[in-house]
């Protein structure tokens, strides 16, 4: 997969060098491509925000360095067509299937807004020429999309074949398996400041510690997210240990 990401600080994006998805990029499961928005103004400040027309506090990033960035990224790949995807509080909320949907593109490009947001014209000029997408990760603001980019990729890019070693791991996780939280994890040692691993995952006996994951998956969920929990699920009799 390749990922271009447009922004004014490329330095966020020197954490996507580490752990797996810097392994990935190394044995070329990833593309990764970081342009800085000001390269693509063309006053001797580098400017890429003015005033909001209609007044207002704040500023607006300028269509110009935008237009000129992206129609670099869009010529250099004429044989495919990304999916451009702006991080935004009005876009529609990241989610495990949609990083699971994203995961199957060839070719992804984040823009990173700054400021007040970007010139809704750019949403507009690339969504009649393309594909654009207004995501958002959570119901808050941050300062930019720096952010939230790299989460995304980091969930999309996991995801993608090759990239987590054991990908059976990939199944058990939250959000995953009937869209459930995850069952609480432990290891070695067995008892640590008095506090014991559960017994049945000590015992070897691998239906019981499955049904214990299972309840104990449900268990959370349904106090934590009761939200995401099946109806089914919701009327199942509650565990009678704490999820974690």
């Amino acid at each position: 997969m390749r990922i271009d990401v447009v922004t004014i600080f490329p330095g966020y994006f020197d954490s996507l060098e580490l752990s797996l998805l810097g392994k990935a990029k190394s044995r070329g499961l990833l593309d990764v491509r970081v342009h800085d928005l000001r390269d693509f103004a063309r006053d001797k400040h580098r400017t890429v925000d003015d005033t909001p027309a209609g007044g207002g506090a704040g500023m607006v990033m300028k269509p110009e360095p935008w237009g000129e960035a992206l129609d670099g990224i869009l010529t250099d790949t004429p044989d495919t067509q990304p999916l451009i995807i702006f991080p935004s509080p009005a876009g529609e909320v990241f989610t495990q299937p949609m990083a699971r949907e994203l995961a199957q593109e060839q070719h992804l490009v984040f823009g990173c807004g700054r400021y007040e947001g970007i010139d809704q014209r750019v949403f507009d000029e690339y969504a009649e020429r393309g594909r654009v997408k207004l995501v958002s990760i959570g119901d808050y603001v941050l300062n930019g999309g720096e952010v939230a980019s790299i989460a995304m990729i980091e969930a999309i890019g996991r995801l993608i074949p090759g990239v987590v070693g054991n990908p059976e791991s990939l199944v058990e996780e939250s959000h995953e398996e009937d869209g459930l939280l995850e069952y609480p994890s432990y290891t070695k040692p067995a008892v640590w400041r008095e506090r014991e691993v559960p017994p049945v995952l000590l015992g070897g006996n691998h239906a019981a510690i499955a049904q214990w994951r299972r309840e104990a998956s449900i268990e959370r969920t349904r106090r934590v997210r009761p939200e995401l929990l099946p109806r089914e699920l919701d009327d199942a009799p509650r565990g009678r240990h704490a999820a974690d």
